[in-house]
């Protein structure tokens, strides 16, 4: 098949790293006239992702290396001529007007640069991104789904929403984050240089979550490890207090837990995110004292 003739003002990009299992189901539910985007981060089943691809009328970036999720958005992105972005997770689904309501709501709010919709996990709990590492505990947004469109403090990676030209403005996802909290600076860097963020209740998306590979001990370490990393660098770079004292106390906390000892896909996400945060911590610390 051809790529599919686009007649939606919004492209939807989906990075996919062995995402096989769940990735049809999402595609089954992306409107017609939609252009897509996959950037494959060189996944085991790439010839079938690229078969997938081709059936779908999907465009197909494809890594030798996993390049981590900021930069495979950043590649789709690079591809996109539509005036919306939407970097949507494979594992996730569109109700039926999703993109029609965010469209709509985008025209309603035109000073707003990037939303949210209303994201459900599997059968149906509600999920809300309320709070980040990169912002006070004030600013914290109440727990559960908004009862209506509102502003809100950060935004959810697993379906985000984007002006095209906000995205660009300001320099898409941070590449130097490879996973975990891209998706915090990101919106921080939006709400700051171009303008609100919002949570659209009428857009529902369902949202599995990491089914694929999340009871993988070996994959759980490696996610731990940049979840260590990412914290302390995210935290630094928007002048967080105790960037990586804090980040550290979790660590050493958490790898205390003596549930560690229950589970070993445990104890390597407790042993590799201590080893994520100190990285680079330490390394952070080791330049500064160059420096001076």
């Amino acid at each position: 098949m051809s790529e599919t003739s686009t007649t939606q003002p919004v492209t939807i990009i989906t990075v996919c790293y062995n995402s096989m299992a769940v990735l049809p189901a999402m595609l089954a539910t992306v409107p017609d006239g939609v252009a897509l985007v996959l950037v494959d981060n060189a996944s085991d089943d790439g010839t079938e992702l690229a078969d997938c691809a081709s059936r779908q009328g999907a465009r197909l970036i494809r890594n030798d290396v996993n390049r981590g999720f900021g930069v495979a958005c950043n590649q789709g992105a690079g591809i996109a001529t539509t005036e919306f972005l939407l970097f949507l997770n494979p594992d996730a689904t569109l109700a039926p007007d999703a993109l029609d309501e965010l469209i709509a709501a985008a025209a309603r709010y035109p000073e707003a640069s990037a939303m949210n919709p209303r994201i459900a996990e599997a059968g149906g709990r509600p999920y809300f991104k309320r709070s980040s590492h990169l912002m006070a505990r004030s600013e914290k947004a109440p727990r559960g789904w908004p009862r209506e469109d509102c502003e809100i403090p950060v935004l959810s990676g697993a379906a985000l929403f984007v002006r095209r030209a906000d995205f660009e403005k300001v320099g898409g996802f941070d590449p130097a984050i490879f996973l975990y909290h891209e998706d915090d600076d990101l919106g921080r860097r939006l709400r700051e240089v171009c303008g609100p963020l919002m949570f659209i209740r009428a857009a529902l998306v369902q949202h599995l979550g990491g089914r694929s590979s999340a009871r993988n001990p070996e994959i759980a370490a490696l996610k731990a490890w940049h979840m260590g990393r990412s914290r302390v660098y995210a935290a630094r770079k928007h002048g967080r207090p105790f960037a990586f004292g804090s980040a550290a106390l979790q660590s050493v906390l958490q790898l205390a837990s003596p549930f560690n000892l229950l589970s070993k896909r445990k104890r390597a996400k407790s042993w590799n995110f201590f080893k994520g945060v100190f990285s680079e911590g330490i390394s952070r610390e080791l330049e500064t004292g160059r420096a001076r």
